[in-house]
């Protein structure tokens, strides 16, 4: 990618977490009616059922040139050690108010996107591949807004990321172990699709782990519902790591109201309700973990351009009452904070060499139990 592409991909992101910050101290509701898109919401076919077939609707595949997910920070050597295959569903990047869901030939998002899966996707590839659709996402507006457009628009996107995981099933190994890992929507996108995978024998029996970071996770409205388990050590598979990223003094009631009109999967709006926290520092094993458990922090100076490991890194705590994860001290390692100390878009970088090993460690448990003809 150009840096001056790069530059500009940046600087849309600064100016709309401007707008955020103002939403935060101008008034919920008056500026959540400035960031809803400002068209009636209009119906969208399904894409055709192999369109994913097209390596065009990819942002990264182990088969594409310059894949974005490949990138490895200044030092480290690219490896291809472990078996599983690893399907990545990236953040919110569209921030357009003319669309409820982002045009594929929309180009900006899509650089945006990149970034996305540079930056948190890139954690994961030392596995055998990972593979990250295009979609045509809800735009960010939508979550602001407690409208029944907004739950269509996700559903659209939805739509387009089962027909992805759908090609993904069909090119990986029939046997191969998998990970799905997201950010905010590409979670609640993933949260719904293991709804559906936790009930497929064969399917889910080749889980490895899921990620599902900045978006609230509930262990009684959501992973009960959907017959899954929060990872409680970090050798245990087919569960699900979750948390959202905060320093101190941290204020989560943005977080809290802004996703409060979403249902949890039983149905109900647990607002206010403590949301699973597992540590990536810890792999679920303890709440707690000091800086000296940080193995490195992928630092995203430069739009994301040579980035580097930085160390030390900072420990983090989940917080028993919210549910958030907060770290020790600030990191340094970009200016896409939010309102409230919420640093949930480093919720991958903070902590990128640990998620590496974990999931490397969680692939070799799957393989281990599987050689023995069970799983834990």
């Amino acid at each position: 990618m150009k840096r001056p592409l790069l530059a500009f991909a940046g600087l849309l992101v600064v100016m709309v977490l401007a707008a955020i910050a103002f939403l935060h101290t101008a008034g919920f509701a008056i500026e959540s009616f400035r960031m809803a898109p400002r068209v009636a919401f209009a119906p969208q076919a399904p894409l055709p059922p192999r369109a994913y077939d097209n390596p065009a609707l990819w942002i990264a595949r182990p088969d594409m040139p310059g894949n974005p997910a490949d990138y490895l920070p200044a030092g480290m050597v690219p490896e291809r050690a472990g078996p599983a295959y690893v399907f990545f569903v990236h953040a919110t990047s569209f921030f357009g108010r003319n669309h409820w869901n982002a045009p594929l030939t929309h180009a900006d998002s899509q650089i945006r996107a990149a970034h996305s899966v540079q930056a948190m996707a890139s954690a994961f590839n030392g596995e055998s591949g990972v593979f990250a659709p295009h979609y045509r996402q809800a735009t960010l507006g939508s979550f602001f807004i407690d409208d029944p457009a907004s739950e269509r628009a996700e559903a659209v996107a939805e739509g387009d990321v089962r027909l992805a995981f759908a090609q993904f099933l069909r090119t990986v190994p029939a046997d191969a172990p998998i990970v799905l890992a997201g950010h905010d929507q590409g979670s609640l996108i993933l949260l719904h699709l293991m709804r559906d995978i936790a009930h497929d024998g064969p399917l889910a029996s080749r889980i490895v782990a899921v990620y599902l970071a900045g978006w609230p996770v509930y262990p009684g409205h959501d992973l009960a519902v959907a017959g899954l388990h929060p990872c409680r050590a970090p050798d245990q598979v087919d569960c699900v790591m979750s948390w959202i990223t905060f320093a101190q003094p941290a204020d989560p009631t943005m977080i809290h109201d802004l996703f409060a009109h979403y249902p949890a999967l039983d149905g109900t709006h647990p607002h206010g309700e403590p949301i699973l926290c597992v540590n990536p520092l810890t792999g679920g094993a303890a709440p707690d973990a000091p800086d000296s458990a940080n193995r490195g922090s992928l630092a995203l100076a430069d739009e994301y351009h040579r980035a580097g490991l930085i160390l030390p890194a900072t420990g983090a705590h989940c917080d028993p009452a919210s549910g958030i994860l907060l770290v020790s001290h600030a990191p340094r390692i970009g200016e896409l904070v939010l309102p409230g100390n919420n640093y949930t878009a480093y919720d991958y970088a903070i902590f990128w060499r640990n998620l590496r090993d974990d999931v490397q460690r969680r692939t070799m448990a799957w393989v281990d139990a599987h050689s023995r003809g069970h799983t834990t």
